[in-house]
């Protein structure tokens, strides 16, 4: 495959690869006795609906250190098969991560993708993810994925299905990382065929 072939491929961190509401949990419920479990997150600012604390900002300040002294960014797990995908996908296409974190986990982040060896030479930490020109995107949050259809009509954008965020017209829906694999293929092929 040549490199003019290889797709650029958007791929967001928490929520896609990454399992930010696993990690919270566990160490909000090692910190403070809970018994909250990840499948009680069904919204986007679950923290201040499941935990005591008030507003994000309380909750951001927790996690600035919740990692053992590192953010919370760096202990988070991989979701299960997440990691071969992208070894998979990065054999045809060319793998840019395209993340939002705070400032205070922009180093736990660089040390979290080389501790799992996530597949990429570009990695873009940004508020506005439209501001990164990839073929395909794929994201889990509302807001980027509504930003995105918006700002790039010609790109592929895929919404892992998660129970916090919502189908969008444009976007297509993916449940899993086989699905969108069969997405990407059957886009590829087409923009191929052109």
């Amino acid at each position: 495959m040549s490199p003019r072939d290889r797709l650029r491929l958007g791929i967001d961190l928490d929520g896609v690869v990454a399992d930010f509401n696993a990690g919270w949990i566990e160490r909000y419920n090692a910190h403070f006795g809970a018994s909250l479990l990840p499948e009680h997150v069904d919204i986007w600012d679950a923290p201040t609906m499941l935990t005591h604390f008030t507003n994000m900002r309380e909750f951001w300040s927790w996690a600035r250190t919740a990692g053992g002294g590192a953010s919370i960014f760096r202990i988070l797990q991989p979701y299960q098969g997440a990691v071969e995908a992208l070894e998979r996908l990065d054999r045809r296409h060319h793998i840019v991560i395209v993340t939002t974190k705070p400032r205070f986990a922009v180093h736990d982040t660089f040390e979290w993708l080389a501790e799992h060896r996530i597949p990429t030479r570009e990695v873009h930490i940004v508020d506005d993810k439209t501001t990164v020109d990839c073929d395909v995107y794929l994201d889990d949050a509302d807001h980027n994925i509504e930003a995105l259809v918006a700002a790039r009509p010609d790109a592929l954008v895929c919404r892992y299905v998660r129970p916090w965020a919502r189908s969008h017209a444009g976007a297509v829906d993916v449940a899993g990382w086989s699905d969108f694999e069969a997405q990407l293929d059957h886009y590829h092929l087409a923009v191929t065929a052109e």
